[in-house]
């Protein structure tokens, strides 16, 4: 004990006179000091350069908003969002604007009116997951034996997130499981493979919700909603909006082949052997950051799955119908009033979906607020006006007063254009707001409304 004591009390003696080397190298300073123990010279002098400059402190530039900060007034806001409104590029409008710390209603127009609602969906698939789901919830993959010696099945559990990317190579989805993990553990297993089989069992119904086009696979966005795929099922694994494949279990199968040189071409869709004995599994990354990135890049496949993963929580069908209903069923439980809501997916794609403004708003106010500390990551997993997600390429010029400070998801169909966020006004009081446009191309409706959402940032509105 003397002796560690002593090493450490020699190493803190070295780290100080380190840092006093460095203090006085980067102040400038050259001593000459007379020392006559040291035998120093009875005439030596003390000179100095010019004194150091005084310290740099860190000065926090992010705080809490205070508590007393004012409240807007609803005629003032009504005001201030007057010439907003009148912009005949809103087409068919509807919005909500609240106290995000009381959830008083400030401002609304046609709050309870069904809207086609497009990605704004999202922060209902969100509100519920965080409900129904904690935030550590992982997916499965799985690899077990097949009916004959050297065959395997491939058992998807609902992870679209998984890469085939080369090792030490991310794939789209930071912290996904990874499909060499999966070969690796097969052939630790000893196991010869000469087939693979595809279960895709863990879902059920249409691969294709009512209200999606065919081609949007195609154009990169969605996928055939399959329990497992590669990469969200895009055909340039790196690529946001790369082309989707028609087939996306059987492409990973085929790839889980190559890797354990069995046949691709050879690859089947089948059903694993009850009581199967495992071979390999890996999983997804935890819900905490697959919802992130399903809000950030408004993943439309990545909100499909964690749609069925509530329906399986809450013992519904794996299905577009269960995944909408155990959806509706979470926020219910949860104290929401969904009337108005009609929901065909998770993901907003679809044209016949409809939400109501006070809805969204809603949702917002209660993950902002004290009520529902499960909701408060909500928050986190909005893009941030002019540097982040979906929002990143708004108020990055022109009117750039919201950026930074409008926080939102966002949503673009061809005729609908939606934003539901939150935003810190000048007088450091935060909003909540959901606005929705019908009826207008989204290149037309979306400035008008980031003017409106800008227009909350500015106003103060006593």
């Amino acid at each position: 004990m003397g002796s560690l004591a002593a090493q450490r009390r020699k190493r803190v003696r070295i780290l100080l006179i380190a840092v006093l080397v460095a203090a006085l190298g980067a102040t400038g300073t050259v001593l000459a000091v007379t020392r006559p123990d040291l035998g120093l010279s009875a005439d030596a002098t003390t000179t100095a350069t010019n004194p150091a400059p005084p310290p740099v402190l860190p000065t926090p530039q992010v705080a809490p908003v205070p508590d007393d900060a004012p409240m807007p007034t609803p005629a003032g806001l009504a005001a201030a969002l007057a010439p907003g409104l009148a912009n005949p590029d809103l087409g068919t409008f509807t919005g909500v604007v609240s106290d995000a710390a009381t959830g008083a209603v400030l401002w609304s127009q046609g709050p309870d009116a069904p809207m086609v609602p497009a990605s704004t969906t999202k922060v209902l698939t969100a509100t519920a997951a965080l409900l129904a789901l904690g935030p550590e919830h992982r997916v499965a993959t799985r690899v077990v034996r097949g009916e004959t010696p050297g065959q395997i099945v491939l058992v998807g559990g609902g992870d679209p997130t998984m890469t085939a990317q080369p090792a030490g190579q991310p794939g789209f989805y930071p912290g996904a499981a990874r499909l060499d993990d999966l070969a690796a553990q097969v052939r630790n297993s000893g196991v010869v493979v000469d087939s693979v089989v595809v279960d895709n069992g863990a879902y059920a119904g249409p691969a294709l919700a009512q209200g999606w086009f065919p081609a949007d696979v195609g154009a990169g966005y969605i996928a055939p909603m399959e329990p497992v795929m590669l990469d969200g099922g895009r055909l340039r694994p790196l690529e946001d909006e790369s082309p989707r494949s028609a087939t996306p279990a059987l492409d990973t199968g085929r790839l889980l082949a190559a890797a354990l040189g069995a046949d691709p071409a050879a690859v089947t869709v089948g059903t694993a052997p009850s009581g199967a004995a495992p071979l390999a599994s890996v999983e997804s990354a935890p819900l905490r950051d697959r919802l992130g990135q399903m809000m950030g890049h408004s993943d439309n496949v990545l909100a499909e799955a964690v749609g069925r993963e509530i329906a399986m929580k809450a013992g519904m069908e794996p299905s577009f119908g269960g995944a909408v209903a155990a959806i509706s069923q979470t926020l219910v439980a949860g104290g929401f009033d969904v009337g108005g809501l009609t929901l065909h997916d998770a993901s907003g794609l679809s044209v016949d979906d409809r939400i109501p403004a006070r809805l969204l708003d809603r949702a917002l106010t209660a993950a902002a607020g004290d009520s529902a500390p499960k909701l408060r990551p909500l928050l986190d997993y909005l893009p941030v006006a002019g540097a982040t997600g979906t929002l990143s390429d708004r108020y990055a010029s022109g009117d750039r007063n919201g950026a930074g400070w409008v926080r939102a998801k966002t949503g673009t169909l061809s005729a609908a254009s939606a934003l539901a966020g939150y935003v810190t006004d000048v007088g450091n009081r935060v909003l909540t707001f959901s606005l929705m446009s019908n009826d207008r191309p989204p290149q037309v409706s979306r400035p008008a409304l980031d003017a409106l959402a800008s227009t909350l940032r500015s106003c103060g509105c006593q």
